[in-house]
């Protein structure tokens, strides 16, 4: 599980010059209505800290990708989709499909594939719980070897 992100980067920019973080930012826009969202939601979304999600958005502006907004009654700012950012989630999705299909779902089956799903979902489930509740990593218990 700990190669698979790095695989995911490195496809996403050899064939569209993006990283994954930030295709997982474009995506995240793409979905919003009128592909914006205020910037600390979107951090959330992205599971990324403000600081770290502010770089990519300001990297992603000198691209044309994406613009920051004022918003209206709520401080804050938006981050905004531009259409070349739509451009460049729709140029980038197919090559990000086939890579997760081949590196994930080719060597499982139907069966292997809902197990995939519904361990997924408890994993996702208990983390945000423990999240939620202010944990960070629990303490590894230490082994008794003898």
């Amino acid at each position: 599980m700990t190669r698979l992100p790095g695989a995911l980067d490195t496809q996403l920019q050899r064939e569209s010059g993006v990283t994954h973080f930030e295709y997982w930012v474009l995506t995240l826009l793409s979905e919003e209505p009128g592909h914006r969202l205020q910037m600390s939601d979107l951090a959330h979304k992205a599971n990324a800290s403000l600081s770290r999600l502010s770089h990519v958005v300001s990297k992603m502006e000198r691209m044309g990708w994406a613009e920051r907004s004022a918003t209206t009654g709520r401080r804050g700012v938006q981050a905004v989709l531009t259409d070349a950012g739509y451009s460049k989630v729709i140029e980038a999705a197919p090559g990000y499909q086939d890579a997760v299909r081949h590196l994930v779902f080719d060597g499982l089956d139907q069966h292997q594939t809902a197990e995939l799903a519904d361990l997924g979902e408890v994993l996702s489930t208990q983390l945000a719980d423990a999240l939620s509740h202010g944990e960070g990593a629990p303490a590894v218990p230490e082994h008794d070897d003898g």
